[in-house]
């Protein structure tokens, strides 16, 4: 048994020193640098790109996960730009990097939706009862029945029909015993419009004229064509004037409202044409143009509806069918949709349906048309330039901007990383409003490694602040009355113990002074204040009073009181500087780089020994003070 072991041992032991051979080379004595050596004088160091803490004076393997190591980049670093790398053109081939070309070029995207079929609203119809009375039959007794204009739907008993009726008989009878007494005549025509109004057609005044008796009941005829969708009245019941009997949808044309998301509103117009397929009718495609895009955006799904008038002769699409819908959409440089079928036409504010060619009115209401460029729908004319697109994987977004790494050209490697203003995603491309021109090459694969890089050597990157933040103007001291100063001081004391109260992480106390906070700031005398200190106190109070009640709203949920602590902690170094306001004692200004996802923030407490309010008990020393000029 000891023999075994022994052999055993032996044999890891050996495997050991073979490893350690192959990784670190022959050991020292033999005549070569072990892992610890100092490299001759001029001899270049290599390093892993995934472990850059390993410096070896010649290229070998990785101690630690075995890759190929590359040249340490020793000279020129101090000289470059802050977001600039520059590598050799082995250690770009290790890395991978690949460029694509910033271009101008026509982007198409193919926005889906879905939604239901639905009435057209302006061809829904009620049949109420004009007169009081009784209905005494009912034609149409369920729903769902076709009907035509004109068809009698109801028989009604009215007394005032009646004597309506006998007074038009009278009228009658009058003017042909006196056909030139003028009043006669007069008498008639109002009879007749009496009746008109209360909803009889012409041919049963001509019958109760030829009848020579007034009739018990009236029958009240279809307005319009379509389908009877509800039916409110019963036989026998008494009905009040304006009392709904019917209620009649012409389905001839419907509407096919549609979600699209918020994100895709940038690719929508009025005319746009609009393919769509129904559950009903799978592999079959019906087609409309936007008629109507809803102004209002719905919080809760974070969409807007959008309308299609559809046409519908055979009825096939019958309201409350589930449809999926897509728009091909295709953007100018300057946002617009290009090719838009509204381009240089005149459309109804009322009526979106109702386009001409030329300045007029509308058909349906008789508005004034307007062009429909005014109404922000239509988009560019054909010809446009192109925008300007990169693609999809060159953008490395950090929630509040998105950096590129664009190839510096020069004799080795280099790439400069750069902040850029998206627009909106085509497909495997985004559009970009600010920060590159055409020809410039962007880094498509292989950013990542070159961020890391960038962070190892302490230059910015794109988790860094440095440079990516808008020129602010600096605050400047304005003239305030000194009772304005001190109200605003006692305001800030509340900040102060929010500040201890989120270190603490009790949120129950934050809570109640964030209240205390936004009662103090809503007592503060703004009258005292005039001119440019009233303007700008008008602004920062607006900022103040938000972050004060975000963190109220928050209640109980202290990371959400930590956001709004945060806009109030942004605020106040402007507000220190242009009001000056009178604190009880001295406070300190501290600064966190790790706070919100690396973001970094600061803050101000009346402690000398920083307590984070962002961490609490979790990080509590994180951070630096922040000495003031």
């Amino acid at each position: 048994m000891k023999t075994l072991k022994t052999l055993l041992t032996l044999a890891l032991v050996a495997a050991l020193a073979f490893w350690a051979g192959r990784t670190f080379g022959p050991v020292s004595g033999s005549g070569a640098a072990g892992p610890e050596a100092a490299p001759a004088a001029g001899e270049p160091l290599f390093t892993c790109s995934m472990h850059p803490s390993v410096r070896l004076p010649k290229g070998s393997k990785c101690p630690i996960c075995f890759m190929d190591l590359i040249p340490v980049e020793s000279a020129g670093d101090s000289d470059e730009a802050p977001r600039r790398l520059t590598m050799t053109a082995a250690g770009k081939a290790l890395a991978e990097i690949e460029t694509a070309p910033v271009e101008r070029k026509d982007v198409a995207l193919e926005v889906r939706m879905v939604g239901k079929v639905d009435f057209d609203e302006t061809r829904v119809s009620s049949i109420t009862a004009w007169v009081p009375g009784r209905l005494v039959r009912l034609f149409v007794d369920y729903t769902g029945v076709p009907v035509i204009g004109g068809d009698h739907m109801v028989e009604i008993y009215s007394p005032a029909l009646l004597t309506a009726q006998q007074e038009l008989l009278q009228a009658v009878r009058a003017l042909s015993e006196r056909p030139e007494d003028r009043f006669a005549g007069l008498a008639l025509q109002a009879a007749r419009e009496k009746l008109t109004l209360w909803g009889l057609s012409a041919a049963q005044l001509q019958e109760i004229e030829g009848r020579a008796e007034p009739s018990n009941t009236i029958t009240i005829l279809a307005p319009a064509s379509g389908i009877v969708v509800k039916k409110n009245g019963l036989e026998g019941m008494y009905v009040e004037e304006g009392t709904e009997i019917y209620t009649i949808a012409d389905v001839s044309r419907v509407w096919v409202k549609l979600d699209a998301y918020e994100s895709d509103l940038a690719w929508l117009r009025l005319g746009q044409e609009v393919e769509f397929e129904a559950e009903a009718y799978p592999g079959e495609t019906f087609a409309g143009r936007i008629s109507f895009i809803d102004p209002l955006l719905d919080q809760r799904t974070r969409s807007v509806k959008v309308r299609v008038n559809v046409p519908n002769e055979d009825g096939r699409l019958k309201p409350g069918m589930f449809v999926r819908a897509r728009v091909r959409a295709e953007l100018t440089a300057s946002g617009g949709v290009r090719g838009s079928f509204l381009a240089g036409k005149w459309i109804c504010p009322m009526h979106p349906d109702d386009i001409a060619e030329q300045a007029g009115a509308c058909s349906q209401c008789g508005m004034p048309l307007v062009t429909a460029a005014s109404l922000g729908y239509v988009g560019d004319a054909e010809g446009a330039e192109a925008p300007l697109v990169v693609p999809a994987s060159a953008p490395l977004f950090t929630g509040r901007r998105a950096v590129v790494y664009v190839e510096v050209a020069g004799e080795r490697p280099a790439y400069e990383g750069r902040v850029v203003v998206l627009g909106p995603r085509a497909g495997d491309d985004y559009l970009v409003h600010d920060g590159l021109q055409a020809g410039e090459r962007v880094v498509v694969r292989g950013a990542f490694k070159i961020d890391s890089e960038l962070q190892i050597r302490a230059k910015p990157s794109m988790m860094s602040l440095a440079g990516d933040e808008p020129v602010k103007t600096p605050a400047v001291a304005l003239e305030v009355p000194d009772a304005f100063c001190q109200d605003l001081g006692a305001a800030i004391e509340h900040y102060l113990l929010l500040s201890d109260a989120l270190a603490a992480e009790d949120a129950a106390a934050a809570a109640r002074t964030a209240s205390a906070l936004q009662q103090a700031l809503a007592a503060l005398d703004a009258t005292v204040l005039a001119g440019e200190a009233r303007a700008a106190w008008d602004k920062d109070l607006a900022v103040l009073a938000r972050g004060a009640a975000e963190t109220v709203a928050a209640d109980q949920e202290i990371e959400k009181q930590r956001k709004g602590y945060l806009v109030l902690s942004e605020a106040l170094p402007d507000v220190f500087t242009r009001y000056r306001p009178a604190l009880a004692s001295e406070i300190h200004h501290f600064f966190c780089p790790m706070a919100f996802n690396n973001r970094g923030a600061a803050w101000y407490q009346r402690p000398a020994q920083l307590a984070n309010p962002y961490f609490g008990a979790a990080m509590l020393r994180c951070g630096s003070e922040i000495k003031e000029p």
